[in-house]
């Protein structure tokens, strides 16, 4: 894993991730990140990823609650969906069980600002603050779902 101040880069060479699985986090789904709440019950929190090697990241710019969850449980499960295609009865989604890693990084903000450029539009910046946060990486352990990424059996 990178330390803080590290510059987090992509190398399609490095990932085991389909192409297909990357080019679908590439194009900027919306992804529902599960943490385990400390009594045990489901925390489902809505994020933007992008990939560094074969690890998913996330940049957060405060420690809330899903950060003290992968914190005490590193246990995550992030699902999101294809882009919509129109008279498919079930459209493709990918669901990657992971080990999540929460890291204090210097480049969270340069983090967030890439993927404002995929998430809200090509020439935007990330409106928050450039200040320290935190990077989460995670490390893939599963995939599941229905599409070119997904295991043929279920």
């Amino acid at each position: 894993m990178a330390e803080r101040g590290s510059r987090y880069r992509y190398d399609p060479a490095m990932s085991s991730l389909s192409r297909e699985l990357r080019d679908l986090i590439d194009s900027g789904p919306m992804v529902h990140l599960s943490t385990i709440n400390a009594d045990g019950s489901p925390q489902v929190t809505v994020i933007w990823i992008g990939l560094n090697g074969d690890d998913l990241v996330s940049g957060h710019m405060s420690r809330h609650v899903k950060l003290q969850n992968i914190e005490r449980d590193p246990r995550v499960v992030l699902s999101f969906d294809a882009p919509r295609v129109p008279g498919v009865a079930m459209n493709p989604y990918a669901v990657l069980r992971a080990r999540a890693i929460v890291q204090p990084s210097d480049d969270t903000w340069d983090l967030l600002n890439r993927l404002a450029k995929v998430y809200i539009s090509p020439d935007a910046e990330y409106p928050g603050a450039k200040r320290p946060g935190y990077i989460v990486h995670y490390s893939v352990e599963r995939i599941g779902g229905i599409g070119p990424w997904a295991p043929t059996s279920h």
